[in-house]
């Protein structure tokens, strides 16, 4: 797989655990996944607090992944959404044991995070959305 992840000297480096660009190359198609919350299969919630839901979405994230035949190395970009500043630390504690495990070589995807006023429901902290690219089959 030769995914590109980069980053121009055009602009400043990245403030955090992303790329700039990202981008599939030939032979691979772009799969969009929903917005995931962390909730187990059963579809309660993981935990009440951020660590717990962003340490689900990052399984669910991979277990979606795995279902197209793909892998975290696949990923394009992700869209971190969190309710609350409150709630930054233990999402980032999360996404950077995931990161360790799924990026080694700190090759990154694109990433974008906004804390917003509310998710869909008010005991969903953490909301995450990813883009991948996939081989054709």
């Amino acid at each position: 797989m030769s995914i590109r992840r980069w980053n121009p000297d055009a602009v400043a480096p990245p403030i955090g655990q992303y790329s700039h660009l990202a981008a599939a190359p030939a032979g691979h198609r772009v799969v969009f996944l929903s917005g995931q919350v962390g909730a187990l299969p059963d579809g309660e919630l993981a935990g009440p607090d951020a660590e717990s839901q962003t340490r689900q979405v990052f399984a669910n994230i991979a277990a979606l992944l795995e279902s197209l035949g793909a892998g975290p190395g696949h990923l394009l970009k992700l869209f971190t959404m969190v309710s609350g500043t409150e709630h930054l630390a233990g999402c980032r504690a999360a996404r950077e044991e995931a990161f360790a495990s799924w990026f080694p070589g700190r090759d990154w995807p694109a990433h974008s995070l906004a804390v917003v006023a509310a998710l869909a429901r008010p005991d969903i902290v953490v909301e995450i959305e990813a883009v991948a690219a996939v081989p054709d089959a």
